[in-house]
């Protein structure tokens, strides 16, 4: 055996979620769990053995959808979370240009920001504000949902952006009352300031893969389903495959892979299947997984789709990047070519149509076991979660955005909706497959910080006390089945991972105190002792 742990609480999170003592690892798998003196019998003279004096084992965790890359990427930009004002913002972004001696003339990025948390008034920043931090380098400051950027004066100048620009079709470019740009941009208009902004090399998107991987694995990630490849101004897919496959040649890549991919071009996508690029095409460590579309934006912009009115902004019903023939068109190929869909879709009106899309392409085509999914699925309603059943669609889901949304939601959509959103109890309840995630770098990917949330309702400050919609709370049980083997069900691995059992792949976190006995108020503040990815110790606590 090459690793054997003892004298543990190991939860299996299998059917039965059994509880044994100890479990043995080869070549990557687990070999056997069982008994502490099961498991000692099996040890050689090169086995490392492990006390784990008592410790909770789990399933490494399985972030069913973040964005590594931006992740990565966003650790070389100006912090902006938590910002409480334009003020501060500004501040942030002159200092991380002092900080990093960043000559006039080169982009300087930051992101984080979100006017609700603002003291001094709810309003995006404009030109006008940033222009405060530097008139001579362009300058990005991109909201935390990424579906919103504002820019500076030289940056609109640099993009020969002014009066009388046209607009971009699904995105939206701010006007004032002359018609000028105030340099806020909405969705796909984002395209236009990305492609004026120098790209990473090979090299450079390595390092900022194994910064974010490193994070990763300190907070029990073991596989992520991640979207990465408009993580970065080229859009160039291929580089960012060439990075993660070099990190695989040389042992760096300690987390596995489940590709999202980001290609919303029909002519592109095409090619892309062409080259050999369809779902399930890789290894265990790197796998290309679902074609990944973005169909509206945010609650929190008001840009994600809804059927009614915004209930604070009345004229306003949200922005959808793709009409309904053009989006199922585009799933139309991925479901003939067995490749799985999963639709960015936040307001009722895009997982609508989003659902459509792959009822259309189901009945035209049918897949027994096709895994299409939504991710977000935050405003729904019972209609939606009917046809959710009847599809057998995954919702990829992220409790860890109550942590702000809670608070929002009812001045966004009105009481009557808020009702039936988040309902993800309703949902699991139901039978539909619901995987969580945390969209990072949008939020946290601490998955003890997202299951507290699923378990409590609460925010990570403990309000509202007695928890929003608590009537929605997830079990621990359920919360952790949903970060273990609802993430491998959303990438057809259920089969070898996700749950600790004999022949699967040795995946495996400790925790410094057991989720499942401690007060739910405490579950955000448990740590990893441990974290085991493919029986490697990859990282450990001191």
């Amino acid at each position: 055996m090459d690793l054997i742990l003892k004298n543990g609480k190991i939860y299996k999170t299998d059917k039965n979620n059994n509880v044994v003592e100890a479990l043995a690892i080869k070549d990557g798998k687990i070999y056997r769990t069982g008994s502490n003196e099961e498991i000692i019998s099996l040890k050689d003279k090169d086995s490392k053995i492990i006390d784990l004096k008592g410790k909770t084992v789990l399933p490494g965790f399985n972030d069913s959808h973040m964005h590594l890359v931006n992740y990565g990427y966003s650790l070389r930009q100006a912090d902006l979370i938590g910002t409480s004002s334009i003020k501060d913002l500004n501040e942030r972004m002159l200092n991380y240009i002092n900080k990093e001696n960043i000559e006039e003339g080169k982009w300087v990025r930051g992101r984080g920001w979100n006017h609700d948390y603002f003291l001094d008034g709810k309003n995006f920043p404009s030109k006008y504000d940033l222009d405060k931090v530097s008139k001579s380098h362009p300058l990005i400051a991109t909201r935390t949902c990424g579906h919103v950027a504002v820019v500076n004066s030289k940056a609109l100048d640099l993009m020969g952006i002014g009066k009388g620009y046209p607009q971009i079709e699904g995105g939206q470019i701010d006007l004032d009352e002359k018609g000028e740009p105030t340099g806020v941009f909405r969705e796909n208009a984002l395209s236009e300031i990305y492609k004026n902004i120098p790209s990473p090399n090979v090299d450079e998107i390595k390092d900022m893969m194994r910064a974010a991987i490193y994070e990763m694995n300190k907070f029990g990630l073991t596989s992520v389903g991640t979207d990465d490849f408009q993580a970065l101004p080229d859009n160039d897919y291929e580089k960012i495959l060439r990075a993660y496959k070099e990190l695989k040649e040389e042992n760096e890549l300690n987390i596995r892979i489940y590709e999202q991919c980001l290609i919303p071009d029909i002519k592109e996508y095409k090619e892309f299947i062409e080259k050999g690029y369809v779902t399930g095409s890789g290894d265990e460590f790197l796998k290309i997984g679902p074609l990944k579309l973005l169909l509206d934006g945010s609650l929190g912009a008001r840009t994600a789709a809804l059927n009614e009115p915004y209930e604070d902004d009345p004229d306003n019903t949200g922005i959808t990047t793709a009409t309904q023939d053009e989006l199922d068109q585009i799933v139309k190929i991925a479901n003939e070519n067995d490749c799985q869909v999963a639709i960015h879709g936040i307001g009722d009106k895009a997982i609508d149509m989003a659902l459509l899309s792959i009822k259309r392409a189901v009945d035209k085509d049918y897949r027994d076991n096709h895994r299409h999914g939504i991710v977000h699925s935050q405003i729904t309603n019972q209609k939606i979660f009917e046809e959710f059943k009847k599809l057998n669609a995954i919702a990829y889901i992220q409790p860890i955005f109550l942590d702000y949304d809670w608070s929002m939601v009812a001045d966004r959509i009105g009481k009557k909706r808020e009702g039936t959103s988040y309902n993800w109890k309703t949902m699991i309840d139901m039978g539909i497959h619901c995987s969580m995630g945390s969209d990072s770098p949008v939020e946290t990917f601490n998955p003890m910080k997202g299951i507290y949330e699923a378990v409590t309702r609460k925010d990570l400050e403990g309000k509202p006390e007695g928890g929003w919609l608590p009537e929605q709370a997830l079990t621990v049980e359920k919360a952790i089945y949903a970060y273990t083997l609802e993430g491998a069900y959303a990438s057809f691995e259920e089969e070898i991972k996700g749950s600790i059992e004999d022949g699967k792949l040795a995946d495996i976190v400790v925790l410094n105190k057991n989720p499942y006995k401690v007060d739910p108020d405490e579950i955000k503040d448990i740590e990893i002792d441990m974290t085991i990815v493919n029986g490697k110790i990859v990282y450990q606590s001191k």
